[in-house]
């Protein structure tokens, strides 16, 4: 039985203050929400004390992105998954739409940082999905399986036990638009197909895939009750702790 993730990621927003209130609103209302794994991915220079905040709690703390590597160098502006371990951080969202459409990520460079992110002992929330364009011409099928082949390329069996998958239409991402929950079953069941094909039923029936694309949380309960999907990475809505937690616990 696959146990669901709901996660939260907060993009560019909030101070350290009201990133500390949020997660401290949070914590009382989603304390009894053990049907599912509950993480929030703040900005960098809030990771520390909101993770500090939460120690002992059953919420989980990301970051939104990492370095490609695990070692210190000469990389000015990048941030190990080690030094994100360090501060506190169980997961690391890699691949997120924004990433790949406006700062140069690459499936090269998600399949990279994913496998620093599990060299380092952290989680990898791996994201794929498909922009309006690539939909509409008949290609969306073909992105995410190419993005899912090159961004898990080289990856074990056991290393696929520490990734979760989040399905991202790009289309969907703040525009109020949502896959309808038979578009979402669609892909979804595509992602575990393929995964299937190249790492066995067994690996594939344990995988989370998450739904990302204006989740809210009068549409998480019809989401949920889909078959492949395993969960939410909740964008905008995940920055009010009310919102957020209505949505943890959808049921």
């Amino acid at each position: 039985m696959r146990k669901p993730v709901i996660a939260g990621n907060w993009k560019m927003f909030k101070s350290l203050r009201e990133a500390v209130d949020t997660a401290l609103d949070l914590k009382p209302l989603v304390a009894n929400a053990n049907h599912c794994e509950v993480v929030i991915a703040p900005v960098f220079t809030a990771l520390k004390m909101v993770a500090d905040r939460l120690e002992g709690s059953n919420i989980r703390v990301a970051a939104q992105n990492c370095a490609i590597q695990n070692e210190e160098g000469a990389h000015t502006g990048e941030i190990t998954p080690s030094m994100l371990k360090d501060v506190g951080c169980s997961h690391v969202i890699v691949g997120h739409s924004e990433r790949r459409a406006f700062y140069g990520e690459t499936d090269a460079s998600v399949n990279l940082k994913t496998k620093a992110v599990l060299a380092a002992g952290l989680v990898a929330i791996v994201c794929v999905g498909e922009t309006l364009d690539e939909r509409e011409a008949g290609n969306a099928e073909n992105i995410v399986k190419s993005e899912l082949s090159l961004g898990l390329d080289g990856l074990t069996v056991a290393d696929m036990d520490r990734i979760i998958l989040a399905y991202e239409p790009v289309w969907a991402i703040g525009t109020g638009k949502t896959a309808t929950p038979e578009q979402a079953q669609d892909m979804h069941g595509l992602i575990r197909q393929t995964v299937a094909g190249t790492r066995g039923n067994d690996v594939a029936e344990r995988v989370r895939i998450l739904y990302g694309g204006s989740v809210k949380p009068d549409n998480i309960a019809t989401l949920m009750s889909q078959p492949d999907v395993d969960g939410a990475l909740v964008g905008g809505a995940s920055l009010d702790a009310t919102s957020f937690a209505e949505i943890v616990n959808y049921r």
